[in-house]
Order: structure tokens, then C-alpha cells, then sequence
């Protein structure tokens, strides 16, 4: 007898409804696109078609694993933890609480218990060495809100749906699905925009499969995106273009500042001809309802938060931040109100490098030097949560090396792979069918708002939950003893009756305790938090619940962006700041560099539709075809440089042999190798026969973006060669 089971397909950021079919047994035997979720309408990519694949992967660890020597057995959960309790306190107890750091992956956007237990967890630890995954990703983008906005989760997105023009800048969503702007079917929605009468520009090193459906597109040097928007605020301040539908500070500070950077300037460095750089200001005043939205290749590079900066500076100049068919702000089911001290970076640094924290983090790209080198606060420990930053993190071999260097080490991941194979315990967390899943950060980023929970499909059978795990794991490192979900409930809810105009106010705690719904810890936060949020039953302004969620499996549509300005601007100003000091001060550092000669060739990352960093590679499914770790290079290089069918790839910090995949889809003088690739020798049999190359091998751990300290991956200059002489300089 078989059942069927609707879910939030958990695999990239697009958040996309599925409806699967399960036998008596519980195994997958469909997996269908929701025609009936509001937002994904039935959209299904390669990945989500794949989820029961995954889900029953045999190389999924079941069991805990404790490391004695070189070898591996499987431990009983107790057994376990205690395990992680003698080796914490061991350390703890020898060298402070400052020898242990955290690094939390990119599948832990992607759970709810990943979103639930992180900050606890962190603060149970008592570090200050917090690493993420953020720091090699998108915190040029929260760095540039919060110094704007007041909050680094004040990221507009654009409002795909009713936008006239979209100016897209270092991004790929027809093969991402989007990112750091959540819309299911993004590439229908590019589809709707352009049917609609609208205008689609892509600016990339590479004709992706984005840009060759957009109107335009437009070639760029790898890392100069910084140098081409400035282009464009230039030429909305020399043609009087700027049209301000809000107060700011530092309009004068702009202006001044993007006088060094004229189109004619900018074009050397960016290979944009100073003509279309005009055009495009012109057309993106010009339009009805236009945005600018960059990712990933933009955040990546040298300069990316000045990019990201600049992305909103141009939606505020062109009036079309916060309003219909701009940039927009989303409002989430689950976000609660309350001002906070106004955004600030830098509040402690680095022991080595001196390098500033970010949104509580230090950079990914300075773990190497905190593990390696001697001293007070060295750092002894490490915990990661669904990371490998072997493979993800810049110099991935350093890291590899210094990893077996720890004395003790806890992976929570549900394989063996090349980090966590040098842990001492791995936990592994259930299968996704056993999780339940709600999108706490990705909704916070949503082109129309939204809202969906999906209860577990299928029963523990007596594993813990991944909430279990990381619960536990938190009262090992406080020392204390209870339940943690109470105690957040309890202090959530004392907050909000204290809180006036909350919804709740004066009202008696335990009574507002006695009427959360939920099967879990995380159920009832997530009730409590729908509750409290903007469209909640108990803020007075709806009456969404968990439980209204759980009658409306295929999710509730929320309705469209809406301005909301005023009550997102946490700023202490209250009004939008466009220069932010740290931001006008590494404005500095870009003009040293205006006149420089760019390397003569350089490395960039790619996404695959198939792939999500390195976590999908061990779904047969999703490799092969399209999806395989190669070179892509533009035939002209590949004559020029008398290259065969591999190249020898070069860089200061590694050395690759890799697959040449010539294309003129990338621009010469550019080469471009995928990110998450590197398994010879892995355990997941499906990876390891797809092995391909850690791009990471090349790339440089002391390059990163200065006000955000976010690794740089694109713009890395290399070598190529046929053999061991190197060709090109």
C-alpha cells in the first residue's frame, strides 16, 4: 500500500514543493513537483527529483562512528556523546574555552534544526572562534545591509514578478535556482519578465545558461564588478539621473566618491566598453520598475562588498528600492520584531591575522592560521555542523593538514568524507524523510511572501532527531542539564509579554505555554515564533499557526511584497545610510588598484543544476552528463597556449591536472572549474568514482574582502601549461 507525503524539497534555496510516493516500506518510489504549492506551482529541477535517491543513500552513516587511531567502529549514542563530553572537557580544561571553535555548513540553512540550535550552541561553547560557511559565500552582502540598513538581514531581493528591467550581476539561477532571493521556477519567472514586454541583463565572465536567455548579455573581467557599477553611478550623477524616493545620509559621499570612476575610466579595467556602460545607466533610470541584483561571482571577489554596496546604492539612486518592481523587502511568518543596537563590525578580531568578525564570525579563510599556530586561544578543537570546508573553504590542502593536527574533533554530518574524516566522533543526523522542515532563513529572502511546513514523513525508529543531537550537544557544553527547548520557549516567551505592542503583552506566561501546538521542541518553536510573527494569531494581525500550517499541507501564499521601509530600517539614524565610513574608506583600496594590468588569466568558480557544492555528488543521478569537473576555457587560449585535451593549472598557493572543456561560452583570459569536487579516495563510492579536482587546491586563504573578510574565489590569477613548463605568466 503505498502513501503520499507533500515536502519542501531541502536541496538548494528555491524552495520548491514536492509531492513524493512512498511503498508500505517507506521508500520513495515519485517524486512529482506540488501543482498545488502557491509559490512553486509544481516546478521540479534534477535535484529535487532526486531527494528519495539521497534520502536512501547507502553510504548515509546510520550510526555514530568513534575514531581509535586509524580506525573506525560504530558506538552507541550514549556511548557517543560521552565521548564528545571527555574530549571537550579534556580540552577546555588544558587550554580555555578559546581553544575551541565551531563551523557551521551550508546545509545548515537548509534544516530547521541547523537554524534552531546554532546560536545556542554557540553560546554554550563560549568561543569567540565561530566559522561558517557565510565567510565563502554571501557576507559582503550582510555586511553592505547592515551598514546601510541597520541589520544584515535587511537584504532587498528582487520583485521578480512585477519588475520591467533586471539588471543581474555574477549570477546563475537558472543552474543555482537562485540565491539570497528565493523563487521557485526562477527561470520562468525570467521567462514571464521578458514576455511581459521587459528587459533582462546579465553581466557575466561567462555566457551561462542565464545569459543566453536574457536580452543582453554583457562580458566582464572576473572581480571588477565593483568598477562597472561605480561606472553606473557616475553616470546617473554627470547625466542627472538620480531619482531619490527616500531620506538618506551621504548622497554628497557618493557623488564624490564614484567621480574617480568615470565610464571611459573603467572600461580598461573592466573590459566593458565605456559606451554600454552609459547605456546601461540610462536604461536602468530610464525604466518603469527596475532592480539590480548580483550573487555569488560578485560576493566572492576582491571587492565584494563594495559590489554589493553599490547593488543597493544603485536601486536607491534609480527610486527603486522598496517599491513594486524593485528591490523589495520580504516579510517572513517568522520574523519577530524588537530594534537592536545598530549594525557594527569588527567588535573583536582574529589572533593571527587580526582579520575583524562579521556578523559574529571570523573568516573561514583565517582557520588554518588559528589551528596551526602556537599561543594563547590556539585553537585545539573543532566542532563542525554539515560543513566540509576541506573541499569548500580557500587552500582546502592546508586545511586538510591541519585538521589531523586537533586534538579532538566532532563532525555532525551524515557521511565520511574528506573533513570529517579526520574527526574522533562523527553523529550522524537522520534522513530527511525522518526531519520535519520549515525555512526559517530562506523565507526571510522570498520573491513573494510565503510560508510552508513539512511534518516528518517517516518515524525516527528510535534514532535522535538532528534537534536531538544538537541539543544534547549544547548542554554538554554549557554543563547544564534540561530541556533546552523549554528553556528558549520559556525566555521567547517572557520576552514578548514584557515587549509593549507585542501582541501578548502583559499576559501570563504559562497560559501562552499551555497553547503551543507540537509533536517536537523545534514544532513548538515554530508555533510560538508563527504566533508572534507579523500574520500570527497572537500579534493581532492573522491567525497563522502551526496548525493552520499542518491543515494546509502545500503551503499559504502570503500575498505580494509590500514598502515596508520604515519599520526594516534598524538603523540609528532611521534613515538609509548610502556611504558607510568602513565602505567610503574601501573605496581607497579600489581606486589603488583602477590602473592595474589584469592578470593574464584567471580562475572563477561555476554552479551546476545537478550539484549543490559537495554534498550531491554521491547521487548517481546527479553526476555525469552536464555535471563533471572540467576546465572550461575559451578556444582561443587553448590555441594560443597549444593545449591538448588536460592542462597543468597553476596558482601561489597549488597545483591541478585537470580536463579541458574549450568553450567560447567563457570569455579568454578566463578559465573556470566547478566548486566542490576533490573525492579520490572517499568513502561515498559514487563520489569517489566521480572524483574530479578540489578547485580549492588553488585558491589563496590570504586573499579575502576586506570589510567582510569573505574568501575570494573568482579573479584568482593562474598558470596553464601542457607540462611542467609553465606557458602563460
Amino acid at each position: 500500500m503505498t502513501s503520499t507525503v507533500h515536502r519542501t524539497c531541502p536541496l538548494c534555496e528555491a524552495v520548491c514543493g514536492l509531492t513524493l510516493t512512498l511503498d508500505e516500506g517507506g521508500h520513495v518510489t515519485s517524486v512529482r513537483g506540488d501543482g498545488d504549492d502557491p509559490f512553486s506551482k509544481g516546478f521540479i529541477c534534477p535535484k529535487g527529483a532526486s531527494l528519495g535517491r539521497l534520502d536512501e543513500d547507502p553510504d548515509r552513516l546510520r550510526k555514530p562512528l568513534i575514531r581509535e587511531g586509524d580506525l573506525w567502529r560504530e558506538a552507541g549514542w550514549d556511548e557517543a556523546f560521552a565521548a564528545v563530553k571527555q574530549g571537550l572537557d579534556r580540552v577546555v580544561e588544558r587550554h580555555g574555552r578559546q581553544s575551541v571553535a565551531i563551523y557551521l555548513g551550508n546545509p545548515s540553512a537548509h534544516t530547521m534544526a541547523g537554524a534552531l540550535y546554532g546560536a545556542p550552541l554557540i553560546k554554550a561553547l563560549g568561543t569567540r572562534n565561530i566559522f561558517s560557511a557565510s565567510t565563502a559565500d554571501q557576507m559582503p552582502k550582510h555586511v553592505a545591509s547592515g551598514l546601510m540598513f541597520g541589520h544584515p538581514l535587511a537584504i532587498p531581493v528582487p520583485d521578480l514578478d512585477r519588475t520591467g528591467y533586471l539588471l543581474m550581476l555574477g549570477a546563475n539561477p537558472l543552474e543555482s535556482n537562485g540565491s539570497l532571493c528565493t523563487a521557485p521556477d526562477f527561470p520562468g519567472r525570467l521567462k514571464a519578465l521578458r514576455a511581459r514586454g521587459g528587459r533582462l541583463v546579465v553581466v557575466d565572465p561567462r555566457r551561462t545558461r542565464t545569459a543566453a536567455l536574457a536580452d543582453e548579455h554583457v562580458f566582464v573581467r572576473p572581480g571588477t564588478d565593483a568598477y562597472l557599477l561605480f561606472g553606473l553611478v557616475h553616470t546617473l550623477f554627470a547625466e542627472d539621473l538620480v531619482r531619490l524616493s527616500h531620506q538618506v545620509n551621504g548622497l554628497d559621499e557618493v557623488r564624490e566618491a564614484a567621480k574617480h570612476f568615470p565610464p571611459d575610466v573603467v572600461a580598461h579595467r573592466t573590459g566593458v566598453p565605456a559606451e554600454v556602460i552609459v547605456r546601461l545607466a540610462r536604461e536602468l533610470a530610464g525604466a518603469d520598475r527596475a532592480a539590480v541584483y548580483a550573487r555569488i561571482g560578485t560576493c566572492t571577489a576582491e571587492f565584494g562588498t563594495l559590489a554589493q554596496w553599490l547593488v543597493d546604492v544603485l536601486n536607491v539612486l534609480t527610486g527603486n528600492l522598496d517599491r513594486p518592481g524593485g528591490a523589495m523587502f520580504p516579510k517572513p511568518a517568522t520574523e519577530l520584531g524588537g530594534r537592536r543596537r545598530p549594525y557594527t563590525v569588527g567588535r573583536w578580531k582574529s589572533r593571527v591575522r587580526g582579520l575583524p568578525e562579521a556578523n559574529g564570525e571570523l573568516p573561514v579563510a583565517t582557520l588554518a592560521d588559528e589551528i596551526e599556530t602556537p599561543g594563547d586561544g590556539q585553537i585545539r578543537m573543532l566542532l563542525t555542523v554539515a560543513g566540509n570546508p576541506v573541499l569548500s573553504a580557500p587552500h582546502g590542502a592546508r586545511l586538510d593538514s591541519a585538521f589531523a593536527e586537533l586534538d579532538f574533533m566532532v563532525c555532525v554530518d551524515p557521511y565520511l568524507n574528506e573533513t570529517t574524516r579526520h574527526a574522533h566522533v562523527i553523529l550522524p543526523p537522520p534522513r530527511v524523510l525522518q526531519s520535519g522542515h520549515y525555512d526559517f532563513a530562506l523565507l526571510g529572502f522570498a520573491v513573494r511572501n510565503y510560508t510552508r511546513y513539512s511534518p516528518p514523513s517517516l518515524p525516527l525508529d528510535g534514532q535522535p532527531s538532528e534537534a536531538e543531537i544538537l541539543s544534547r550537544l549544547t548542554m554538554i557544553a554549557s554543563g547544564l542539564e534540561g530541556d533546552l527547548d523549554e528553556f528558549v520557549i520559556g525566555q521567547m516567551l517572557a520576552k514578548a509579554v514584557d515587549t509593549p505592542g507585542s501582541g501578548v503583552e502583559g499576559r501570563d506566561v504559562a497560559e501562552l505555554r499551555a497553547a503551543l501546538d507540537g509533536e517536537s521542541g523545534p514544532e513548538r518553536r515554530l508555533d510560538l515564533m508563527l504566533k508572534l510573527g507579523p500574520y500570527g494569531e497572537w500579534a493581532g494581525h492573522g491567525d497563522l499557526s502551526l496548525r493552520k500550517l499542518l491543515d494546509n499541507p502545500h503551503g499559504l501564499d502570503l500575498g505580494p511584497l509590500e514598502p515596508r521601509l520604515p519599520e526594516v530600517l534598524k538603523t540609528a539614524s532611521g534613515l538609509i545610510e548610502l556611504a558607510p565610513p568602513q565602505l567610503i574608506e574601501d573605496v581607497e583600496r579600489l581606486r589603488g588598484r583602477l590602473d592595474e594590468e589584469p592578470p593574464e588569466i584567471v580562475l572563477i568558480g561555476r554552479r551546476h543544476l545537478r550539484s549543490n557544492n559537495s554534498w550531491l555528488h554521491n547521487v548517481g543521478p546527479l553526476v555525469g552528463g552536464s555535471n563533471t569537473c572540467t576546465l572550461q576555457i575559451n578556444p582561443a587560449d587553448v590555441a594560443r597556449l597549444g593545449l591538448g585535451g588536460e592542462a597543468v593549472v597553476r596558482s601561489a598557493k597549488g597545483e591541478l591536472t585537470v580536463p579541458l572543456e574549450p568553450t567560447d561560452t567563457i570569455m579568454p583570459g578566463v578559465v573556470s572549474l566547478p566548486h566542490g569536487w576533490g573525492h579520490a579516495g572517499s568513502t561515498q563510492s559514487v563520489a569517489a568514482e566521480h572524483a574530479g579536482v578540489n578547485a580549492n587546491a588553488l585558491t589563496d586563504e590570504t586573499a579575502v574582502d576586506v570589510p567582510s573578510g569573505n574568501a575570494v574565489f573568482n579573479g584568482v590569477p593562474v598558470t596553464i601549461s601542457t607540462t611542467a613548463v609553465i606557458i602563460s605568466h
